[in-house]
């Protein structure tokens, strides 16, 4: 079995990090260019900091060589402005060294800033934050993905895995009506997914714990749970606790969804958010299982979508999935 891997930055004290240079990660198509780099000179300068390095995503290299090269030249905090694709992929070397990550949002779209419960649309305060904020830790989780040739990929993610309805979603999405329509597109994508109704059929063993069979329709592994909309679909997940949560769908039928909704917005949207309603919670429904751990391995029947923080990463016949905690530096507000 060949495990094929990012490479990742090297950490020799020739290039520990640097006290004072901040290094820009953009996706071009997802930034004002030039206000952005208006904020930061302006931020840089009141710091006293050396000019800030910049470098450009592309659809090759989505964020990974140009945060080792962000490493290399001893920065000591990688601004990140893109959506949650771009902070994975940036996470995906930057974590296990002494680099801190400072998200810039765009938007609603970035749930890893939105979990962290950072301001979504001040871009002004995201920029000087990073430049005068704090630091501390959050956990990155790890993936190993099998493909049908036997070859094996390692990625890392951040705010969520899944295989199922999301996945299969995200690769029935058409990216030039995305482009042109936004949201119209998932819609579609959403209505062809819901004419599929094969089941994951798996294998599994969590935490170490004796190997079982399981039938679902999907799987989401977490590292956090909130989504857009104020929807928590993980409602204890925290990404500094240590473990991952995951939730598992077994609808049936028109009555599990209902289930699923139930628990999903109704309960963990709005019944969970006081004390008083948390009283009225119901226990776990058939539809719908919790649980948490800091391994998971699982092997499909046939192999099927997967995705990682929003994109599809193809198909998978097998993961392991593990946590690093505390392994990823972010810089926040001071406030924060």
């Amino acid at each position: 079995m060949t495990i094929t891997e990012k490479p990742a930055a090297a950490t020799p004290a020739d290039s520990a990090p640097r006290k004072d240079l901040a290094a820009v990660v953009y996706n071009p198509i997802k930034v004002d260019l030039d206000n952005l780099k208006r904020l930061v000179g302006a931020e840089q300068t009141a710091a006293g900091w050396p000019e800030t390095l910049w470098l450009e995503t592309s659809e090759d290299d989505p964020g990974q060589g140009q945060a080792a090269e962000a490493i290399a030249a001893r920065a000591s905090v990688i601004l990140v402005a893109g959506g949650d694709g771009t902070v994975r992929a940036v996470g995906e070397v930057v974590h296990g060294t002494d680099c801190a990550l400072a998200l810039l949002p765009s938007g609603t779209g970035n749930l890893l800033a939105r979990n962290l419960k950072l301001v979504l649309d001040d871009l002004e305060l995201s920029v000087r934050s990073a430049f005068t904020g704090r630091d501390r830790t959050i956990d990155v989780v790890l993936i190993d993905i099998e493909r049908e040739d036997k070859s094996v990929d390692r990625h890392t993610y951040l705010v969520m895995a899944g295989l199922g309805l999301d996945a299969k979603m995200l690769a029935n999405t058409d990216d030039d009506l995305k482009k042109k329509a936004g949201w119209l597109a998932y819609v579609k994508a959403l209505l062809a997914v819901g004419k599929d109704s094969r089941d994951l059929h798996f294998r599994y063993r969590l935490n170490q714990k004796p190997e079982q069979s399981l039938r679902a329709h999907t799987i989401i592994i977490g590292n956090c749970g909130s989504l857009p909309a104020k929807i928590e679909l993980l409602p204890d997940a925290a990404v500094d606790d240590g473990v991952f949560d995951i939730i598992v769908l077994k609808p049936g039928g028109i009555f599990g969804w209902l289930q699923i909704l139930g628990k999903v917005i109704w309960e963990n949207g709005v019944l969970s958010r006081t004390r008083l309603g948390r009283k009225f919670k119901t226990r776990e429904v058939d539809a719908l299982n919790y649980a948490t751990g800091t391994e998971l391995v699982l092997r499909l029947h046939h192999p099927e979508e997967i995705e990682l923080d929003g994109d599809g990463f193809g198909k998978a016949v097998a993961l392991k999935t593990w946590i690093e905690p505390g392994s990823l530096i972010i810089r926040v507000p001071q406030d924060a």
